[in-house]
C-alpha cells in the first residue's frame, strides 16, 4: 500500500503549526492576570466593613503578546450574564477599589453598545499590554488593568489607574482613548459614554483603616485647591479692564 500523500491545504497548516513552535514568544513588559467576577446574590461584608467581590482568576498569568491574545481570543464574553464582569490586571494588583494598591486610584468607564463591547475591549486591553496606556500618565502614576461588566443593553469598559489625584493622567487617557478609536470600530462615543469616577466615591467603598487617613487627607488637599482656584476665578472677575492708551 503506497503511503498517504497529504493535500497542499493540509502541508500549510503544518508548515504553520511548526513555525509557530519555533516562534520566540514576545514578552510584555509586565505580567498580568485575567479575573471573572460574578456577583453574589447576597453580598457579604468582611470584617473592616468592605464587600469582597467573588473574583476568580482565569488561566494561566499572562508573560508574552502570544499568551494574550491566547486569552483574548477565547474570552467567553457572549455567555457573560447580567453585572457579571471580567478583568485583565497587572500581576499584584486585584480589581477591587479597597485593594492597598487601587485605593487612592479611579477609572473611566465607557459605556458602549453590545455590538461594540467585545471589539472595544479588545482594544483597550492590547493599549493596556502594550503600555500605550501606561505612557500617557504622569510620572508617578500606574494603570492597574482595564475591565469589561455587562449590563442590560449595553458593556461598560473601564481603565483603572492608581492615583486620582493626577489631573493630567486622567485628561490623557481620555484623550489617548478618544484619538486612537479606529473607523472600522463604528462607534464614536458621544460625552454621555464616558464618565470618571474615584474608587473612594462609590457606594459601598470603603477603605482600610490605616489608609483612611490617606484619603481624607487628599481630599482636605483637593478642596482647597479647588477653593484657590474659585478665589482666584472670583478676583480676576473683579479686576478692572486696563484703560485704552490714548491716540
Amino acid at each position: 500500500m503506497s503511503p498517504s500523500v497529504s493535500s497542499p491545504a493540509e502541508q500549510r497548516d503544518d508548515a504553520k503549526r511548526k513555525f509557530m513552535k519555533t516562534m520566540r514568544a514576545l514578552p510584555t513588559q509586565h505580567y498580568w492576570n485575567y479575573y471573572f467576577d460574578r456577583p453574589p446574590k447576597e453580598q457579604k461584608k468582611t470584617e473592616d466593613g468592605s464587600y469582597q467581590s467573588s473574583l476568580e482568576q482565569l488561566g494561566s498569568q499572562i508573560e508574552s503578546i502570544q499568551d494574550f491574545w491566547r486569552h483574548d481570543n477565547n474570552l467567553p464574553l457572549a455567555q457573560m450574564q447580567m453585572r457579571e464582569s471580567i478583568y485583565l490586571f497587572k500581576s499584584g494588583f486585584k480589581p477591587i477599589w479597597e485593594d492597598r494598591r487601587n485605593v487612592l486610584g479611579g477609572s473611566w468607564t465607557f459605556r458602549a453598545p453590545k455590538t461594540v463591547g467585545p471589539k472595544l475591549f479588545s482594544l483597550i486591553q492590547a493599549m493596556a499590554i502594550g503600555e500605550q496606556l501606561q505612557e500617557v500618565v504622569e510620572e508617578g502614576d500606574t494603570i492597574c488593568g482595564v475591565g469589561l461588566s455587562v449590563r442590560f443593553n449595553s458593556h461598560l469598559i473601564s481603565i483603572w489607574h492608581r492615583d486620582a489625584s493626577k489631573k493630567k493622567s486622567i485628561d490623557a487617557l481620555l484623550q489617548y482613548v478618544l484619538n486612537n478609536l479606529p473607523a472600522d470600530l463604528g462607534w464614536e462615543p458621544k460625552p454621555d459614554n464616558y464618565f470618571y469616577k474615584k474608587h473612594s466615591d462609590h457606594t459601598g467603598f470603603k477603605a482600610p483603616a490605616e489608609l483612611q487617613a490617606v484619603l481624607d487627607s487628599q481630599k482636605k488637599a483637593e478642596a482647597a485647591a479647588a477653593a484657590k482656584e474659585a478665589n482666584e476665578k472670583k478676583e480676576n472677575a473683579k479686576a478692572p479692564e486696563p484703560a485704552e492708551a490714548e491716540a
